[in-house]
C-alpha cells in the first residue's frame, strides 16, 4: 500500500510538470489548437478535484487551467464592457487578506510565546535572506528595470497565506504555520518598504513611504477587519448571538465605509490611499455581520458557512490576478517568460532549502546548548521535523497577492507585478508537489522541554 501511495505521487507530480511544460510550448506556438489544450487542463482541473488521492493538487489544476487561459487568449482579459481589469487587482488582494484575518484570532498570537525559535528563523530568514537572493537571481540573470524591482519585490514580502494550506496537506505544523504568517505579515509595513529601497532602488526609484502606507492598505487593514469579522462570526458572547448587536456592528461598520468614501481624498493628505481599505474593509465587515444576522441568528444555520466560501473565493480570486496580469503583460512574458520561470525555481526552491535545513541546524544548536547549559534533560533538537517543514513552506512561499498588489498600487507597473505573478504560479505548483511528497513521509518528532 505505502509503495502504491508513493507511486502516485510521483504519478502526480509527472503530470504537474508534464502539464507546465505543455502550457510553455503552447507560450511560444509549439503546440497547435489551444482551445483544445485549454479544455484538456479544464478537464485536468476537474479530474484532480474528484480523485481522493490527487485533491491535494486541486489549486495548482486551476492555476494552470486560468494561465492557459491568458496565454491562449490575453485579448478577453484587457477590458469588460470599457471596464478596465486591472483595476481589479488591488481589491481582490484586499479580499483576500481579508479572508486570512478571517481565520485567525487573537489566540493565534499567543503561538509566538509556545513555540518562539521556530517563528524567529522564519521571520528572520523570510525579510533577512529572501530580498538578498531575489537581489542576486535578478542580477545574475540579467534582468533589469521593472522585471529586476519584481524580482526583489516578491523576496520582500511576507510569507503567503497558501503555506498554511500546504502545512496543513504536508502534515506539518499548522498552528506555527497561522502564527508565523500573522508575525511577516505584520513585520512588513516596516521591513517591505525598507527592503525595496535597499535593494530595488538599484533598479528603479522607490517611494518607501508610499510603499509603507501601500502595505498597511493592501494588508494590514483588511486583516485587522477579518479579524474583527473572526470576533463576530464565531464568538460565543451573548452580543454576537443578539440581531439587535450585531445590526448595531453592521451599521457602524458600513458607516466607516460610507465616510471614508465620500471624504475629500486631500483631508487624508499621503494617507489617501488608505482609504481604499477603509472603504473596502468596512464594507466586508458589515456583510458579515448581516450575514450572520440571517444565515445563524434568524434561519439558525451553522456559523461553518463562512468556513467553505472564502477558500473558494480566495483561490478565486488568485486565479483571477494571475490570469490579468499575465494578460497585460503577454508580450514581456513571451520575451523572457523561460529566465523569469529559472528565477522563481531558483528562488523558491532556495527558501524551502534554507527554512528546512535552517531550520534542522538552528533547532539541533539550540538543543545541544540547552543541555550542555544544563536547561535540558537531553540533547534533542528544539525543532522537530513538523516545525521543519512548517519554516520551510513560511520562508519558500511568499505572499504573491501583495507583492502584485504593491507592484500595481505603489510602483504602477503591470511589468513588475508579473514576476510575483509568475512566481506565485510556480510556488503553488512545487508547494503542492512538496506537500504531497512530505504527506506520505511520517513525521519523526522529537522530545521538547
Amino acid at each position: 500500500m505505502a509503495a502504491k501511495r508513493t507511486h502516485t505521487g510521483y504519478l502526480s507530480a509527472a503530470a504537474a510538470l508534464t502539464a507546465i511544460i505543455l502550457l510553455f510550448l503552447a507560450l511560444w506556438g509549439m503546440v497547435p489548437y489551444r482551445a483544445g489544450f485549454f479544455v484538456l487542463l479544464i478537464s485536468a482541473a476537474l479530474f484532480v478535484m474528484s480523485h481522493d488521492k490527487l485533491r491535494g493538487f486541486s489549486f495548482t489544476a486551476w492555476v494552470l487551467a486560468c494561465v492557459g487561459f491568458a496565454l491562449a487568449w490575453p485579448q478577453y482579459l484587457h477590458s469588460w464592457g470599457g471596464f478596465e481589469l486591472p483595476l481589479l487587482i488591488v481589491p481582490l488582494t484586499q479580499l483576500i487578506m481579508f479572508g486570512m484575518g478571517t481565520t485567525l484570532s487573537l489566540k493565534d498570537f499567543s503561538g509566538i510565546l509556545v513555540a518562539p525559535w521556530p517563528v524567529l528563523l522564519g521571520v528572520v530568514l523570510q525579510f533577512g535572506v529572501m530580498p538578498v537572493i531575489g537581489f542576486v537571481v535578478a542580477l545574475s540573470l540579467g534582468f533589469e528595470g521593472e522585471l529586476a524591482a519584481g524580482i526583489v519585490l516578491i523576496g520582500s514580502v511576507s510569507g503567503g497565506v497558501a503555506s498554511n494550506l500546504m502545512a496543513f496537506i504536508a502534515g506539518a505544523n499548522v498552528a506555527l504555520s497561522v502564527t508565523m504568517t500573522v508575525v511577516s505579515t505584520f513585520v512588513a509595513p516596516l521591513m517591505t518598504p525598507l527592503l525595496m529601497g535597499l535593494f530595488a532602488g538599484r533598479f528603479i526609484p522607490i517611494d518607501t513611504l508610499a510603499m509603507m502606507i501601500g502595505v498597511v492598505n493592501i494588508i494590514v487593514i483588511p486583516v485587522v477587519a477579518g479579524l474583527l469579522a473572526h470576533a463576530v462570526l464565531y464568538s460565543r458572547r451573548p452580543w454576537a448571538l443578539s440581531a439587535g448587536y450585531l445590526l448595531l456592528v453592521a451599521l457602524a461598520s458600513a458607516l466607516v465605509a460610507a465616510s471614508s468614501f465620500a471624504a475629500d481624498p486631500g483631508m487624508f493628505g499621503v494617507f489617501a490611499p488608505l482609504r481604499n481599505g477603509l472603504v473596502l474593509g468596512g464594507s466586508l465587515l458589515s456583510v458579515v455581520a448581516l450575514s450572520k444576522i440571517i444565515v445563524s441568528v434568524w434561519l439558525g444555520r451553522p456559523g461553518t458557512w463562512i468556513d467553505k466560501a472564502l477558500p473558494m473565493v480566495s483561490m478565486a480570486g488568485i486565479c483571477a490576478i494571475l490570469a490579468i496580469i499575465i494578460a497585460q503583460t503577454h508580450d514581456v512574458l513571451m520575451e523572457a517568460g523561460l529566465l523569469l520561470v529559472l528565477a522563481a525555481v531558483i528562488h523558491n526552491l532556495s527558501g524551502y532549502g534554507l527554512g528546512y535545513w535552517g531550520a534542522r541546524g538552528f533547532g539541533s544548536l539550540l538543543g545541544r546548548l540547552g543541555y550542555m547549559a544544563g536547561l535540558r534533560e537531553t540533547g534533542a533538537p528544539l525543532i522537530d521535523e513538523a516545525d521543519c517543514r512548517t519554516v520551510a513552506f513560511e520562508v519558500g512561499m511568499q505572499n504573491g497577492g501583495m507583492a502584485t498588489g504593491l507592484a500595481m498600487d505603489v510602483l504602477k507597473s503591470h511589468v513588475a507585478a508579473l514576476p510575483p505573478n509568475l512566481f506565485g504560479t510556480w510556488m503553488n505548483i512545487s508547494g503542492s508537489v512538496l506537500a504531497n511528497w512530505w504527506k506520505r513521509k511520517q513525521v519523526k518528532s522529537s522530545q521538547k522541554p
